[in-house]
C-alpha cells in the first residue's frame, strides 16, 4: 500500500467513526473536513492557549469546522487571514480586520461572506503569521495531520513559508473531536506539515515539535494542480 492510498484508509476510517457515531454535523463527515458536535468547545478551548493569547496575527482555513475559531479570532480583535477556497486566486488569502469588518455581516468568517465583504491580498501585501489553524481529518498525537487529500493546506503553508511569513516560531494547530484521533503513526510524505497543537472539546495535546518542509515541494505537485493554483501556476512560468 502506497502512502495516498494509505491516507485513504484512514480518512474512510475516521469518517466512517464519525458519521456512526453521530458527532459529524450535516451534511456528514465523508469527502471533507468534517463539521463536529463540540467545534465550539474546542474554539474556545484554543482560546485558552498560549499561542493563541500571543498571537497578533491568525491564518485558518475557511472549512465549516474552524468557523468558530475564526469567529473567535474576530471577537478578539485578531488580525486574521482566511484561505481563498482551493487558493483559487492570485490573491491566495481573505484578509479579515476586525477593525475595519462591518458587524452587521455575521457570515464574514465563512467562505461567501468573505467573499463579499472581505478583500482578496496577495502574500507580498501580508503580515507575519503568529499562529496558522488547521483543518484536519485525522491526527496522531506526535503531531502527524491527514486532510481531505487536496493538499491545500500544506501548500498555503509552504508558500507562506518561502515568503518568511510563517517561521520556527509560528505555532501550528488544529481543532478535531476526539474521534480524529488515531492511535499509532500516521501514513506521511516529505511535503506533509504537521501541527504543534492538537485540541478538541475536552483536551489540549501538545506535540513534539516536527521538522517542517521549507517551502514548495514541486515535484509532488502535478501539472494540472499547478495549473489551477495562480500563485504556483505564476512562480513556475519561466520569466
Amino acid at each position: 500500500m502506497n502512502i495516498d492510498e494509505a491516507k485513504h484508509k484512514v480518512r474512510d476510517a475516521v469518517w466512517a467513526r464519525l458519521d456512526s457515531a453521530g458527532q459529524a454535523l450535516p451534511p456528514g463527515a465523508h469527502g471533507r473536513i468534517p463539521n463536529f458536535v463540540g467545534a465550539e468547545a474546542a474554539a474556545e478551548r484554543l482560546a485558552r492557549h498560549d499561542a493563541w493569547r500571543r498571537a497578533d496575527v491568525i491564518k485558518s482555513n475557511p472549512d465549516k469546522a474552524q468557523l468558530p475559531v475564526r469567529l473567535r479570532a474576530l471577537a478578539d480583535g485578531k488580525f486574521l487571514y482566511m484561505a481563498v477556497p482551493k487558493i483559487a486566486d492570485i490573491r491566495p488569502f481573505y484578509l479579515l480586520d476586525p477593525a475595519d469588518l462591518d458587524a452587521a455581516t455575521p457570515d464574514i468568517a465563512t467562505g461567501s461572506g468573505a467573499a463579499g465583504h472581505a478583500p482578496k491580498v496577495g502574500i507580498s501585501e501580508m503580515r507575519p503569521v503568529d499562529l496558522v489553524v488547521c483543518g484536519s481529518v485525522a491526527v496522531n498525537r506526535d503531531g502527524v495531520r491527514v486532510g481531505k487529500g487536496a493538499g491545500y493546506s500544506d501548500i498555503e503553508i509552504a508558500l507562506l513559508t518561502e515568503a518568511g511569513l510563517i517561521g520556527p516560531a509560528t505555532v501550528l494547530a488544529t481543532t478535531v473531536h476526539q474521534l480524529q484521533i488515531v492511535d499509532g503513526p500516521l501514513p506521511e510524505s516529505v511535503h506533509d506539515v504537521g501541527v504543534d497543537v492538537i485540541v478538541t472539546p475536552d483536551e489540549v495535546i501538545e506535540c513534539p515539535r516536527r521538522r517542517r518542509p521549507g517551502g514548495i515541494h514541486w515535484e509532488s505537485l502535478s501539472a494540472q494542480k499547478i495549473d489551477a493554483i495562480p500563485v504556483l501556476k505564476e512562480a513556475s512560468t519561466p520569466r
